[in-house]
Formats: structure tokens, C-alpha cells, sequence
């Protein structure tokens, strides 16, 4: 069944009782977040965004599990796309509440079934997409998406069009190179982070952007090098989620109810038997 108990908060900058089912009255846990990835992704692939982490610090007491979805679509780059990623992330997440995670954070720029897991759940559900546009909003007046690959240009568009920053939006530059969604920006990055650098310059230059947002978290490894090179804030998508979710833990804060009503005929054993047979599909 989807969870059913309010949300508890729990400050995140001390060692607090966890208030899940088993523990015992006093006993002091770690905060513990999910990341939910968009591909079902082995060890190597999972490490990979695993290693987003390394970019930012946390305090001592919260730890994250990163969890590749069991059938997902190739690249996220059209609706066929980002209708199974919407389900496919749902399903991920259905258990998180139930599996003692206190916060999720999905690691797409989609913020794939962000808005269906808020419904269920009540645990912060946090997406890179607004995180970005929002925050973005905080260090500046307007802002561009960077990206790698032409085909995702229309995912920005429409997210911000939906959560109604269109306006604020300078442009859409990408370089053009095709995703690796697994292996990443390894092994490219002489070629690939100079053509970053440029791309984001002429955002600022030509464009008016007073903030750049990287367009994925598989170019995360970029981020280092292109703050280092760039006049105007450049924000990391997966690992502001990572930061924003130990910010609302530690403030008490999740989603509201009144934007995201429970379903009012739950069914989660149908997502869940549809993501079993996706995932005995080989396409």
C-alpha cells in the first residue's frame, strides 16, 4: 500500500530517533535519501552518478543509495520518452517511505515521476529540473540551459514552460555531442569542456544570461571546470537536489499536500506489475 502517515520531520544537523516503524525509542540513525536514476544501470553505471556526491559536502549525519529503475526508455528525448520515465521512476520510488528513506531525489533534469511520487508519498520528493530553474531565480534575473545534445533542447522548453520560468529564460545552447548515459563524459573531456566553456560564454555574451545551468546530471563532471571559467554562477543539478534535500530535512519542510493530493483509488500493485513485465522486455 502507498504510506498513509503525515510527515514527521526530522532536524538534519544532529543525530535524531527515526520514526519508521522499527526503531527503538532513542535509538539515533542517519538521514537517509534515495536517489532514484533514470536507466537500469549495474554497479558501474550506478557509480558513475554515485560519484556526483564528490562535489559538494554534507553534513555527518545524512547518507544517500542511488537505485537505477528495472526498464526505462534509451535517452529521454521526446514524449514516447518521458512517458515511460515518468512510470518507470514512479515505481522506483513507490517503497522509499516504506524502505526508511526520508527524502528522494531524482537524478533527471525531467524530474520524471517527481510529481506522481509527491502524491504518494510523504517524504520531500526533489527534482533537478525546478530545483535548478528555481534556484537559478535566487542568484540572478535570467538564465540559460548548457547542454551536450541537440535532442534534449525540447525537455527544457517544456519544463520551463510548465513551471511557468519560460520568461526568464535567456536560451538553449548545446554543443552537440551524443550522450553516453552510462559511461558519461569520461574519457571526452579535452574535446568536450572547452566546447562548454564556449557555448556557456556565448549564452552570457549574446544572450543575457546572468546564471548557466548544466542541461544534464550525466555532465556533472564539467561543472568543475566550467565554474572555474565562467564569469556567472553555473549550477549542478544533481548535486543541488542532494543539498536541497538535507536543507528542507533539516528545516521540517516537504511538498504540500493541497498542490499534491493523494490518488483517491491507489494502485500500486498495477505500476509495479507493469514495470516486472517491462523489465522482461529486451529491446
Amino acid at each position: 500500500m502507498f504510506p498513509a502517515s503525515p510527515f514527521h520531520p526530522r532536524p538534519i544537523c544532529a543525530m535524531i530517533p527515526r520514526n519508521h516503524g522499527t526503531a527503538r525509542m532513542g535509538e539515533w540513525v542517519m538521514a537517509k535519501v534515495l536517489v532514484i536514476v533514470p536507466f537500469a544501470f549495474d554497479e558501474k553505471g550506478l557509480a558513475n552518478r554515485r560519484a556526483q556526491l564528490d562535489s559538494v559536502a554534507f553534513g555527518p549525519d545524512i547518507e544517500f543509495d542511488f537505485r537505477g529503475v528495472k526498464a526505462g526508455p534509451a535517452l529521454l528525448d521526446c514524449y514516447h520518452d518521458y512517458a515511460m520515465a515518468d512510470i518507470s521512476l514512479f515505481e522506483a520510488g513507490l517503497s522509499a517511505e516504506d524502505d526508511g528513506y526520508d527524502a528522494v531525489c531524482i537524478d533527471t533534469m525531467s524530474d520524471s515521476g517527481m510529481n506522481a511520487l509527491r502524491s504518494v508519498l510523504d517524504i520531500p520528493v526533489i527534482g533537478p529540473g525546478r530545483a535548478s530553474y528555481m534556484t537559478a531565480l535566487m542568484l540572478g534575473n535570467r538564465f540559460s540551459v548548457v547542454t551536450q545534445w541537440d535532442g534534449w533542447m525540447p525537455l527544457y522548453k517544456k519544463g520551463t514552460q510548465e513551471y511557468g520560468v519560460a520568461d526568464r529564460l535567456a536560451s538553449i545552447r548545446s554543443i552537440n555531442v551524443m550522450p553516453d548515459v552510462e559511461n558519461l563524459l569520461g574519457g571526452k573531456e579535452e574535446v568536450v569542456f572547452p566546447k562548454l566553456v564556449d557555448c556557456a560564454t556565448r549564452c552570457i555574451e549574446e544572450d543575457g544570461a546572468e546564471v548557466i545551468l548544466l542541461g544534464s546530471t550525466t555532465m556533472h563532471q564539467a561543472h568543475g571546470h566550467m565554474a572555474a571559467n565562467l564569469p556567472v554562477p553555473v549550477i549542478n543539478p544533481g548535486p543541488l537536489t542532494y543539498k536541497l534535500a538535507e536543507c528542507v530535512l533539516g528545516l521540517g519542510l516537504t511538498h504540500s499536500r493541497k498542490a499534491y493530493p493523494r490518488p483517491s483509488v491507489p494502485k500500486p500493485a498495477m505500476v509495479h506489475a507493469m514495470m516486472d513485465g517491462a523489465a522482461s522486455v529486451d529491446d
